[in-house]
Order: structure tokens, then C-alpha cells, then sequence
């Protein structure tokens, strides 16, 4: 199954420069679509906990009023609860947001249900396509029955994910929302009619169009049989962690088969998310891993009270290499310790921080004003009148 068969049941495709650009964009064709069958009064989206964390903030940019959506034990949508939202907002209901698999990273086993269940009652389905790499190859989201889908070429298709890379974010969107899509004032964009698109949302009509040939090229050479591949080999990848680590952390959520997408439980609070994909080769994954069995042997240390509760080596990283070479270490575990945890740390390829822990959370719930006083800015000449 190659790309193009993945995106079959789509009929056309816009280009935005992230994901969330793209989510917005798809919401705005709803409400333009919507507005064009004189059903200007739907303005309820229904979001569930687990959906992509923009999810609601782009549903209010496109005018929407959000409604979240609780999920059961396994992580799923439930069901019951979503059915009481939908019954209660049938007459103003607009769209549904799903990430699929989820950000909690759960295959929404009844992903086809829900999205029968919004149609019925007049409302649209929005994909979020952050999890695309899960699904390469293997399925079509259009298949469940979204109306609108974006796939993120970072992190899915060779585009860096992060540290301040290019995001690219494509929706596709099937036939009846083709002629709302956005418009361009200097490039035409001929699938789109002119008098019922919603206007311009990009500057750039092709996003970050100068990235595009990474993600061509990476199809062209994996084919049909290696990008079906790398989707498996991410799941893999992630269930493979989430063994190594189920005795030592608390996996959130599992599904009714415990089967993990490449994205694990987040942002729930308390939790952290990890999101091997297919490009960690196993000693790669199996380093992480250790380290973590490290952390949580180090925790184990201060329960059973064999280390301070204070002063340890957990809550005393990251050990800089000034702290290190102190002439004063007055801490009760070694140098060595903190400074070499594991035995892959070597001294030769560590990456020292610059500095040791800062409190965050307290630079957040503790404002300070730095801003000068207004005397700074009065001139000398004011000052010489003020004083003569």
C-alpha cells in the first residue's frame, strides 16, 4: 500500500506550515460548509482529553466553542459520555475532533462508531494527523470517516521534528469541503471557488514549500513496502519500551489489548511522553530505557530511605561539570556517581550541563516585575529644568 493509496478516499490537499495551521484551516472549511446549508447556529466542537493539546485552541480561533470529551479506562473516548454531549448539542453541533491513534496513544477501537455517530447529527469530523506514523501504509483515515485530515510530514514523513525545525502540515478533505478551502490573492488555487472560499490563511500558498522535496524523496526511496514497514516498526518500537518499563513506571493507558501507538500518554499531568518512532535502533532505545530504570532505582533509594530525602543524586541533577570539580563536596553520595550514573556514560562522551537544576515552576508562580522605573527614561535636559 503506497502513500497515494493512503490518501485515496481524500479528494483535496492544501499546504500549511504546521500542523495546527492546518487544523485551523480545516475547522474554518467546516464552518464555511456549514454556513453555505444555512446552518450558521453549529458552533459546538466536541474534543475529546485525548486529542493533540492544540486542538482546542485552534477550534476557538475558527469561532468554535469547545466541549471536551471524557475518555474510559483504557483511554478510549467513552462512548456514554460523548452520546449525552452529542444529544445535548445536536441542534448547534458543528465538529468533532479526533486524534487517531491518540495522544494517550490508544487506537480508538471505535473510531468508525463516533464519526457515524457525529454524521448523523449533522456535524463534521476533524483527523488530527500528529500520530500519522502509526498509520502509513496500514490504513486510510478517510476509511473511519473523517472529513478532514492532516498528515504532519515531520516526525511521518523525514521533516525534523522539533529543536526549532520546520513543521508542514497538508489536510486533505473530501469533495464537499474542496470548494471551502483557502484561497490565495496572487496564486490561484484552482481546486478551490472563489466565491465560496473562506479567504487567505497562509502568506506562503505552499507553506514551508522548500522542505517539500525531503518528504518526496524519503516516499520515493522507502516505496510502498518500507514506509508500511517504518510504520511497524515505530509501533514496535513503542511497545517494546513500554514493556521494558511496565514493572518499573505506571503505563497510563494500555487499550482493552494493551497495544501502544508511537505516542504514549501525554499531556496528562504526571506523566511523560515517549515517542521512539521507527528511526531508534533498538540499542538506542535500550539506553533510554536504562537510564529511566536508572531514575526510578535512584527513587527507590530515597522511599526505602537509604538516600536524604533533600540531598540525593535525583533531585540534586543535572550535576554540572563546575559542581563537579568543586573543591568542596560535602554531598553523601560520590563524585563518580553523579557524575558517571551509568556505564555508557563515559567521560570522554558526555555532554555536560552548563548548569544545575532551576526551579521552573517557582520562576512561573512567582512573577517579578523588571521592568525600570519611570525615571530612567526622563532626559537630562528635564532633569536640568526640574532642578533649576
Amino acid at each position: 500500500m503506497t502513500f497515494l493509496r493512503v490518501c485515496v478516499c481524500v479528494c483535496v490537499f492544501a499546504l500549511f506550515c504546521s500542523g495546527a495551521q492546518g487544523e485551523y484551516a480545516g475547522l474554518a472549511a467546516i464552518k464555511a460548509y456549514l454556513n453555505s446549508m444555512g446552518e450558521r447556529s453549529r458552533t459546538v466542537c466536541l474534543i475529546p482529553k485525548s486529542a493533540h493539546g492544540t486542538n482546542p485552541a485552534s477550534a476557538q480561533m475558527a469561532g468554535m466553542k469547545v466541549q471536551v470529551v471524557e475518555v474510559d479506562k483504557d483511554g478510549n473516548i467513552d462512548l456514554p459520555h460523548l452520546k449525552n454531549l452529542v444529544e445535548k448539542h445536536k441542534a448547534s453541533l458543528a465538529a468533532m475532533m479526533i486524534t487517531y491513534p491518540s495522544t494517550f496513544g490508544v487506537f480508538e477501537e471505535n473510531v468508525r462508531d463516533v464519526c457515524d455517530l457525529i454524521h448523523k447529527n449533522g456535524g463534521q469530523v476533524y483527523l488530527d494527523g500528529a500520530n500519522m506514523n502509526a498509520q502509513v501504509g496500514l490504513c486510510r483515515p478517510a476509511d473511519y470517516g473523517s472529513d478532514v485530515s492532516h498528515l504532519n510530514l515531520h516526525k511521518t514523513f523525514c521533516i525534523p521534528h522539533g529543536g526549532g525545525g520546520p513543521g508542514m502540515g497538508p489536510i486533505g478533505v473530501k469533495a464537499h469541503l474542496a470548494p471551502f478551502l483557502p484561497s490565495h490573492p496572487v496564486v490561484p488555487m484552482h481546486s478551490v471557488n472563489a466565491s465560496s472560499s473562506l479567504g487567505t490563511i497562509s502568506a506562503a500558498p505552499w507553506g514551508s514549500s522548500a522542505i517539500l522535496p525531503i518528504s518526496w524523496a524519503y516516499i520515493k526511496m522507502m516505496g510502498s513496502k518500507g514506509l508500511a514497514h517504518a510504520t511497524e516498526v515505530a509501533i514496535l518500537n513503542a511497545n517494546y519500551m513500554a514493556k521494558r518499563l511496565e514493572s518499573h513506571y505506571k503505563v497510563l493507558f494500555r487499550g482493552q489489548k494493551g497495544f501502544h501507538a508511537p505516542t504514549m500518554s501525554w499531556p496528562v499531568s504526571g506523566t511523560l511522553m515517549i515517542e521512539p518512532t521507527e528511526s531508534e535502533d533498538k540499542a538506542e532505545m535500550d539506553r533510554f530505557c536504562d537510564a529511566l530504570l536508572g531514575i526510578r532505582q535512584e527513587i527507590a533509594e530515597i522511599e526505602e530511605g537509604r538516600m536524604d530525602s533533600r540531598i540525593n543524586p535525583l533531585k540534586m541533577a543535572p550535576h554540572s561539570l563546575a559542581s563537579i570539580t568543586s573543591s568542596n563536596w560535602d554531598r553523601p553520595y560520590s563524585r563518580e556517581f553523579a557524575a558517571f550514573p551509568l556505564p555508557f556514560i563515559r567521560p570522554e562522551t558526555k555532554f555536560w550541563p552548563t548548569i544545575s537544576r532551576i526551579d521552573d515552576i517557582y520562576g512561573d508562580q512567582n512573577l517579578v516585575c523588571t521592568c525600570p522605573p519611570m525615571e530612567v527614561y526622563e532626559s537630562p535636559y528635564e532633569e536640568k529644568r526640574a532642578s533649576s
